[in-house]
């Protein structure tokens, strides 16, 4: 792994222990059961996982970029204090633990109804996808490799950040997928 490693193999084991988590647990579901919400106000277990899979998905092309060593600076990541609080924020109310009740951003709002029965398949590979990118910036110095949230253009953090906020958010909604499988109704 990489030269100041900083948490990121345990991240990658954490990323592949949810992914692994959704399989057994979701991923014998039919397409009512992951169709199924508890009520109109809350998402069923597919528009967790969709959710997760259009948030993930805007953070690619950034970290490919990353990679390939293309990724300009924005004026917004070049501010020394702004990048380490958003960081620390997002971690803080996206983490499973929060009991904030957090409105996701319009571009992340899963579909309304009529989840792919593959959702949990498709998660499971673009989770792969996910930490292959990881993988691929271990040598990087991921500190001080500033990004800018893909649904906020002030919003900076660093990818190490960005890989934190990712994991703590799947941990999140794979909570609230597990707590909508044990609702009194959910479809046998």
């Amino acid at each position: 792994m990489s030269k100041s490693d900083d948490g990121l193999s345990s991240l990658i084991a954490a990323a592949d222990n949810i992914a692994a988590g959704a399989q057994q647990t979701f991923g014998d579901l039919t397409a009512q059961q992951l169709n199924w919400k508890p009520n109109a106000e809350s998402w069923g277990i597919g528009q967790c996982f969709d959710h997760l899979m259009t948030a993930n998905e805007s953070y690619f092309p950034i970290i490919e970029q990353i990679i390939k060593g293309e990724k300009p600076r924005t004026f917004w990541e070049s501010l020394p204090v702004l990048p380490t609080f958003f960081g620390w924020m997002l971690i803080k109310y996206l983490s499973p633990e929060s009991t904030k009740k957090l409105k996701a951003p319009d571009v992340f709002k899963p579909s309304s109804s009529d989840i792919d029965p593959n959702i949990i398949n498709n998660f499971v590979r673009q989770q792969n996808q996910l930490t292959f990118l990881m993988r691929q910036t271990a040598e990087l110095d991921l500190r001080h490799t500033k990004i800018t949230s893909p649904a906020v253009r002030f919003v900076t953090y660093s990818l190490m950040d960005c890989y934190t906020i990712l994991v703590v958010h799947e941990k999140r909604h794979l909570q609230q997928a597990r707590r909508v499988l044990n609702t009194e109704g959910f479809p046998t």
